[in-house]
């Protein structure tokens, strides 16, 4: 059942719609009640409107129905998950490779989400219908940390910080060859590979996004490296495309990697090892880290052998 709220907006200074009602109820996101407003469930003046940039003037009388959280219709999975850290907010989850973060075609059952929501159920709704809690993505055999929201309020707070770059992101990947340079940054844009629709691919600015991202080599052996890598910016497959470009693709990724095989792994060598980030109702940067799992260990001992 829905629920009404009356408000009356008195500032001397005209407002968006939108932004009033992101005053009003912080515990949603501005996009979420845009969608209230786009799908009719808000009046001004005992009228429809359907559009968040209206201008309220002073006297104008709001009145919002908040429909009630639509269930996301997964069933929750008893899957084993690695909590690094849980508050009433959000859990920070080191991810095992293979698995996928949310459902999709050909992923229906066995994801992140659908162990998520076993640990904790009132995720449900939150953040989306199909990815509840979801605040950002890891490729299924990319390992280490990822964030997901109890609320919506902490969604969105987490989440814009992921939109101002302002969170600091460690991943470590083991590569084939070396980079040009020990040390250095890649500023090279990514879009959707014009001959293969389903890979991204280093394009002009016009046909992609700004993309940026610095590295360190941490280990040089004879034919591979273990390089941080320190991502800018968030496009999909962002660091495999750029390693690529550099000439030293990482280990065992079957898209991006080399077709000449020096060494065997069973999945793309790369893992979110660190995340610096502040967390909701505090105003000092957490860090969080996730030990390199033991395929990658193991593949660095023979390495250093």
């Amino acid at each position: 059942m829905s629920t009404l709220h009356d408000l009356k907006f008195t500032s001397p200074n005209p407002l968006r719609l939108d932004k009033f009602l992101v005053e009003k109820f912080p515990d949603f996101s501005r996009s979420r009640l845009q969608n209230f407003i786009h799908n009719g469930f808000v009046l001004v003046n005992g009228k429809q409107v359907i559009k968040g940039g209206l201008s309220l003037e002073s006297g104008d009388e709001i009145s919002i129905s908040i429909p009630p959280i639509k269930g996301s219709n997964l069933i929750p999975e008893e899957i084993p998950l690695d909590i690094i850290f849980e508050n009433d907010d959000m859990m920070v989850v080191n991810k095992q490779a293979g698995m996928v973060v949310h459902p999709a075609s050909g992923h229906l059952s066995g994801t992140l989400v659908h162990a998520a929501l076993n640990h904790a159920p009132e995720l449900e709704g939150i953040g989306g219908e199909h990815r509840p809690g979801v605040v950002h993505r890891l490729d299924k055999d990319t390992s280490g940390l990822i964030l997901i929201a109890k609320n919506d309020k902490a969604h969105r707070f987490l989440q814009d910080q992921f939109r101002k770059r302002s969170v600091q992101k460690t991943y470590y990947a083991l590569t084939d060859g070396f980079p040009p340079t020990p040390v250095g940054r890649i500023e090279a844009p990514i879009g959707r590979d014009p001959s293969h629709r389903k890979k991204m691919a280093i394009v002009p600015l016009s046909r992609g996004r700004e993309a940026v991202t610095e590295y360190k080599t941490i280990e040089k052996y004879e034919n591979h490296s273990l390089i941080a890598a320190y991502p800018h910016t968030g496009r999909t497959h962002q660091i495999r495309i750029h390693l690529a470009f550099l000439g030293c693709p990482i280990l065992g990724d079957r898209i991006y990697g080399r077709r000449k095989i020096l060494l065997e792994a069973n999945r793309q060598m790369l893992h979110a090892y660190q995340i610096e980030i502040v967390l909701p109702g505090e105003d000092s940067p957490r860090l969080f880290q996730a030990p390199l799992p033991d395929d990658m260990n193991q593949i660095i001992l023979e390495l250093r052998q």
